[in-house]
Formats: structure tokens, sequence, C-alpha cells
């Protein structure tokens, strides 16, 4: 088997904060987030009651949360409207995110779960209403603007597919990419195919994606691999793919790696994805190399599912599981290892 490779690079998230607690101005990171969503959690409380909690979700929101997290300055760019939408654009901003939407003529969409058991129970979901062609543009426009000053953009996707049309994304990713943006994406089918005609640096999917996609047939490396390869020849640098509580699969240059982790237990693994992708972009935002980027967005998953909360975790905690994450070369022809030389397998497991 390869060995493990581990990075020498000492991780570190902090930087220079404005007065206020998060920057006023240019963000580091820039997530396009098209429609946000209210999240409304019952939660078992004491002798006095349940507790009910009010937070913004969404995949764009949790990203942007876990960013914060870790110190980078980051931006949301969104679409707001309706009661949930006046009730969100002041629930992303408590957070210390800066938030930079446009108004919208319909409602942000809703989602009640009920936890009170320990696992999630959905009461009630409303989902997004289709942006206008206005709505369109000037959501395009804002998010183009943010994107040039940011030093990353991160494309989120939406959770009702007929809120925004998938070219959206073709184009941004290429206005944005062809401007020298350095650009992430954590997308699926359609919206996936589109980005990667603009052209990204980053791309993380889940397995369930490629296969529900018909991108890969099975979770098993000898489907993925081939289907990670194909990813970057139609137009992603970096492909990560999620594989939910098994090792990651990563891809970079001309290695693909499996990236573990320690074994921890399980309080809630949604969120896990996009705590990885957020991991990832603030590590790039900040300067660090790519590998330093995909340990770190490792933790950072494996960190959320720990917690209770979509896209949370401390800085501190996820610099320490960092440390025990490893990247270790693969390739479909292991099985052929056995006639290779002892050198040429050496060679194989070294980091470029």
């Amino acid at each position: 088997m390869p060995a493990p490779v581990r990075s020498e690079i000492p991780i570190s998230f902090r930087i220079k904060r404005g007065a206020s607690g998060y920057s006023c101005g240019m963000a580091d990171v820039m997530v396009f987030s098209p429609t946000p969503q209210l999240t409304v959690t019952i939660e078992a409380g004491s002798a006095a009651g349940d507790e009910v909690h009010f937070h913004a979700g969404g995949q764009g929101v949790w990203q942007a949360r876990m960013i914060n997290s870790l110190d980078v300055d980051v931006v949301v760019c969104c679409a707001l409207g309706g009661e949930s939408g006046r009730l969100l654009g002041p629930l992303i901003a408590g957070e210390g995110m800066r938030v930079r939407s446009v108004q919208m003529g319909a409602p942000n969409g809703v989602y009640v779960h009920d936890r009170r058991e320990g696992s999630r129970h959905e009461l009630a979901e409303v989902r997004g209403m289709p942006l206008s062609r206005h709505e369109q543009d000037e959501l395009y426009g804002l998010a183009l603007a943010e994107g040039l000053k940011a030093k990353v953009c991160l494309l989120s996707g939406v959770i009702n597919n007929d809120v925004l049309p998938p070219d959206t994304y073709r184009r941004l990713a290429g206005d944005l990419r062809r401007n020298s943006c350095l650009l992430v994406a954590d997308l699926a089918g359609e919206y996936m195919d589109a980005a990667l005609e603009g052209g990204l640096d980053v791309l993380k999917v889940s397995h369930e994606e490629l296969i529900k996609f018909g991108r890969a047939a099975a979770d098993d490396e000898a489907e993925l691999v081939p289907a990670i390869k194909k990813l970057r020849e139609q137009g992603a640098d970096t492909v990560i793919v999620s594989r939910a509580e098994r090792p990651a699969l990563a891809s970079t240059g001309d290695r693909v790696v499996r990236v573990t982790l320690p074994e921890l237990e399980v309080a809630d693994n949604r969120g896990a994805g996009d705590s990885m992708t957020a991991g990832v972009a603030a590590v790039l935002a900040t300067g660090g190399d790519v590998e330093t980027a995909i340990r770190t967005g490792a933790a950072a998953g494996a960190v959320n599912v720990t917690r209770r909360g979509l896209g949370t975790g401390r800085a501190d905690v996820i610099a320490t599981l960092w440390e025990r994450v490893t990247l270790a070369r693969i390739g479909l022809d292991e099985q052929n290892d056995r006639h290779v030389s002892p050198q040429e397998l050496a060679d194989r497991s070294k980091v470029d």
C-alpha cells in the first residue's frame, strides 16, 4: 500500500480583521448562494419546555458559516424576499458574515425540523420560487462585482432547480475565471456541467451525486477514479469527491489520493461535505496550497459531524484534526503493484 503523505506546512487561519469583527470592504471569499433558506429546528429542552432555534441555512450559508469559523472574511451574495427573506438578512449578518443581496418578489424557502428525539424529522418545507429575469440579472451583476474583488469565489447550488437556470453558472464561472479569479464550486448535475464549461480551479462533488447523474456506477475507487479524471478533462483543475463515512478521493496534477482521517462518532452527518468545501476555500483564500486545503477541508467536515449545528466548528479543533489527516496516492493499477520495483513504488507515493 502506498505510504501516507503528510504536508509539512503548518496550518493557520488567523488574519487581521476590522474593528467591527468582520470585513466591511473586500472579502477574502465570495459565496454565491442564490436563495438561502430560513431553518426552524425544534430541540428537546428542559422541564420549562422545548427549544426552538431559528437560523439561516442552505448550502451556501453553511459553507460561509464554516469559512467564517476559520477566521476568513466572507461575503454572501444572494436574493432575499418575503417574510423569510426579511429574517434571513439579519440572521446571516448577525453571525459576522457580510451580506450583499438583491430584492426578489417571492419569499425565500423555509424548513421546519423536529429533532427532539435525536434524529431529524421534517415537519414542513417550502422551497424557493424561481427568480425573474430582472432578479437574475441583478444577482448575477452583484456576484460578479463581489467576486472580482475577492481572493476566492465559491459557487454553491440551489435547493430548487427552478430557481436559477444552470447556464448562469457557466457564465459566472467563465467571467470570473477570465479575470483571474480563483474559483471553487460545490455543485451537481446540470449545474456542475455548466460550471465546468466555464472552468474551475476546484470542484467538490459527492459520490452520491456522481452515481445519481450517471458519472459512476458505484461507490468504489474503480468507478470513481475514472469519473474524477473525466471531470478534470472537462474543466476542473482539482476534483474532490466526498464519500460520507468512507475516505474522500482527490485529484490534482497527475495523481489521485485517498483522504483518510480519524473515525469520530457522528452527531449529525448533514453539512459535512459543505464544511469540506468551506475548508478548502478558506485555505486557498489565505494563500495555502491545494494539499493543505484538501486536508483542512477533510478536517472541517469531520468536525462538523460531531456537532448539531450545520457548517459549524472551532478553528483550533479543526487544526488539531488536520494533523491526523493523511493523503495516500492510489490508482487503478494498484492491483499490479506487485510487478513494480520498490523504487517505482516509492516514487509513486511521493507528493509532486
